[in-house]
């Protein structure tokens, strides 16, 4: 049974049918459960979603173990499992989608049609559903069927050509954001399009792509290109328009600096002891420092390897500069800040034990984040989200008729 809480969230009573895989939709999902919406996965009995099978895999005493892959993007969730080549328990899948107010699917293009729960369908039975449908290059066009990986997208987005050194091999940013802006989106509009289906009666269907989810990020580098004519290129860490704005080398380690205006660009010349720099025809304003970035770096460069990287911090703080660490997940994760900002949370597994997880990252007046659910055994909540959401109508459907009384 899904735990009720004193502390409803604002999607609390909003029912959501995840058919997610892997990344996209299950994050989108994750975070409609983590405002309160009851989302239910639904999964095949043989295995379920792949992630299940994603190290770490976190034994228990019995030597059960469990993917805190997928742990991290199904709490608040249930999970029920469906043969979906049976036609009996697709067509009581079927009754569940007329009872959602959300479907949120990641499947290639068309597999829903196939099955008989394409939108088309199921808004027949249900108008005010919303429909989201998550694909690596929407649902139409010369690559509607073409296979996608979040590694696939970032290439074909043009977001790797903007991401390492010149020179060097492509590289993909570390964090699949193919597939987690693509999960955003379609959190973002499921939202709207649920105030409009309670304002009109009608749900909507939505057509998110990961490809199209890459360019809407890429705002400031295809607006680049639609103004010059040239795409961008690979500059590490550095800006395209900004300098000093990167990582530099300490004595001992990198840190970064971004003096992203005049007033910065003097402190940083001050805190290297070269005032004269701020005065320098070559960096006396912002777009000067960009196209001569290299050269300043090299002046800079040779400043900042006679100190730590924590002493250059101390000074770049002192003066007001943004600056930080070059931290890995250990240093974050355990950082105070983090914990004041209340970002860890406890988690317990669906095999008992005890880890961590990143809590809902946003705050909102009248309502606390809080983990209600946690990420669910394959097939744990079958039996009762059936009873749960179609208890009247199987009742009825098996109920005897009424005796009419013709005295």
């Amino acid at each position: 049974m899904l735990q009720k809480s004193k502390n409803a969230g604002p999607l609390a009573g909003v029912r959501v049918l995840e058919f997610g895989q892997i990344a996209a939709g299950p994050f989108a999902g994750s975070l409609l459960a983590d405002l309160g919406a009851d989302v239910v996965k639904v999964e095949n009995p043989s295995g379920g979603d792949g992630m299940r099978g994603w190290p770490p895999l976190t034994p228990n005493e019995s030597g059960e173990v469990y993917s805190e892959n997928f742990a991290s993007l199904n709490r608040n969730k249930r999970s029920i499992t469906v043969d979906l080549k049976n036609e009996q328990e697709l067509a009581r899948l079927a009754g569940l989608v007329a009872r959602s107010d959300v479907l949120i699917e990641n499947f290639r293009a068309g597999v829903m049609e196939r099955l008989g729960l394409g939108y088309d369908a199921m808004a027949c039975r249900n108008p005010r559903l919303v429909y989201c449908s998550i694909t690596g290059y929407g649902q139409t066009g010369p690559y509607a069927q073409k296979g996608a990986f979040d590694v696939t997208v970032q290439a074909m987005s043009g977001l790797m050509s903007v991401t390492g050194e010149e020179g060097r091999p492509p590289v993909k940013c570390g964090v699949p954001v193919g597939d987690f802006c693509a999960g955003l989106y379609a959190a973002y509009i499921i939202a709207a399009a649920l105030s409009q289906a309670k304002e009109t009666g009608r749900g909507a269907y939505i057509d998110c792509s990961m490809l199209g989810s890459l360019l809407g990020v890429a705002a400031l580098q295809t607006s680049e290109y639609f103004g010059t004519g040239g795409g961008g290129r690979k500059l590490a860490s550095a800006h395209p328009r900004n300098a000093p704005y990167q990582a530099f080398r300490a004595s001992d380690d990198y840190f970064v600096i971004a003096a992203g205006n005049n007033a910065l660009w003097c402190q940083v010349a001050e805190a290297v002891g070269l005032p004269e720099l701020a005065e320098d025809e070559r960096f006396a304003t912002q777009p000067l420092r960009a196209r001569n970035q290299e050269e300043l770096a090299h002046l800079l460069e040779e400043r900042f390897a006679s100190r730590t990287a924590r002493a250059w911090l101390e000074e770049m703080d002192r003066r007001g500069v943004p600056c930080s660490p070059i931290n890995g997940y250990a240093d974050i994760i355990d950082d105070p800040h983090v914990a004041e900002m209340g970002l860890v949370r406890q988690l317990k597994l669906a095999n008992g034990v005890e880890t961590r997880t990143t809590a809902f990252p946003m705050k909102m007046s009248g309502y606390e984040f809080e983990i209600r659910q946690p990420p669910p055994l394959l097939g744990e909540h079958s039996q009762e989200v059936f009873e749960e959401w179609l208890a009247d109508t199987e009742r009825a459907a098996v109920a005897p008729p009424a005796i009419q009384d013709n005295s």
